[in-house]
This record gives structure tokens, C-alpha cells and sequence, in this order.
């Protein structure tokens, strides 16, 4: 199976860097890199915009949660959604193998960083502002969270180094 058989799996909101820290961190660590997002336009064969605004936001976290649970992989570096925290079956499927990072941006660099979420692709209640959202989500965030690391540090290549050095040796191999 490689060095690395663990997975580190991040969370957090959207804009938060997890696609582009996990890219990061899988170079660093010499692991694969798997964003579950592309996985889920790929089951459905649409945009994450386009599957929220056809068939709104549960239709889509119970499509994120199918292609969660169905995921069986090793020392990969996963991104998920924003919204995988809404599913606890997802959430434990991926705690079985995987170190949970939680990549906590505040909400001001989160409006800041993803500009009209409204066009993002985001599952959320039909009027549910950003700020509501981000509560409600912090709460989850910081449930299924191994690890949290600050990431508003600064450069991701910075918050790439800070959860490089959050994470146990056995993930990292003594890197």
C-alpha cells in the first residue's frame, strides 16, 4: 500500500483552501490528491451550481453523502465539500481511515475569498444567509475535527507548513 495508508481528509467552508492546501500537501507528503467535488459532477454528469439550482440542497447532500461512503481509498489527501459535515454516516465512513483536518477561516476572509456565493455551488437552505451558514457549520466543523489549523495564517503554502506540522508522524512518515 505505499508509505502513507492513511488519508488525511479536510474540511471546512468554502473558500476555506482546501482544494489547493490538499493539492499542496499531497506534494509534500508524496500522496495522491482527491477533491470530492469533481467526484460528485462526475456522478452526476453537472456543475455542483447546476445540481443545487435543478434539485436543491438535500438532493445534493444525499449525492455527497453516496460518493463519501462509497469512497475506499488510502493515503490520499481528500477536500471535501463544505457540506460533508452534514452527513454523519459520510463522516464516520471517513474517519475510519482518515485524519480529519479542519481548516478554519474566519467568516470575514470566507466572504472575502468566495465573492457571490450565491453562484458557488453551495448546498444551503433556500434563503440561508452566508452568516448563517457559517454557524451553523462551525459547530460540525469543530465535531469531526482531529486537527484544526488556522487557515488565515497567511500564504497556503504557510497554512500547508502549519498542518504539516499538526499532524502526527505516523501520517506523515517523520516528514
Amino acid at each position: 500500500m505505499g508509505r502513507h495508508q492513511r488519508n488525511i481528509v479536510l474540511i471546512g467552508m468554502p473558500g476555506s483552501g482546501k482544494s489547493t492546501i490538499g493539492v499542496l500537501l499531497a506534494k509534500a507528503l508524496a500522496m495522491g490528491f482527491i477533491d470530492t467535488d469533481l467526484l460528485i459532477q462526475a456522478d452526476q454528469g453537472q456543475t455542483l451550481q447546476a445540481i443545487a439550482d435543478e434539485h436543491g440542497y438535500q438532493y445534493f447532500r444525499n449525492v455527497e453523502e453516496k460518493v463519501l461512503c462509497q469512497l475506499e481509498v488510502c493515503g490520499q489527501v481528500i477536500s471535501t465539500g463544505g457540506s460533508s459535515v452534514y452527513s454523519d454516516r459520510a463522516m464516520r465512513h471517513l474517519r475510519q481511515n482518515g485524519l480529519v483536518v479542519f481548516l478554519d477561516v474566519p467568516l470575514a476572509a470566507v466572504r472575502e475569498r468566495i465573492g457571490d456565493y450565491s453562484l458557488r455551488g453551495i448546498s444551503r437552505r433556500p434563503g440561508q444567509s452566508l452568516d448563517d451558514l457559517f454557524q451553523e457549520r462551525y459547530q460540525l466543523y469543530a465535531r469531526y475535527a482531529d486537527i484544526t489549523v488556522d487557515g488565515d495564517l497567511g500564504s497556503q503554502g504557510e497554512v500547508c507548513e502549519e498542518v504539516l506540522h499538526a499532524l502526527p508522524p505516523l501520517v506523515t512518515g517523520g516528514v
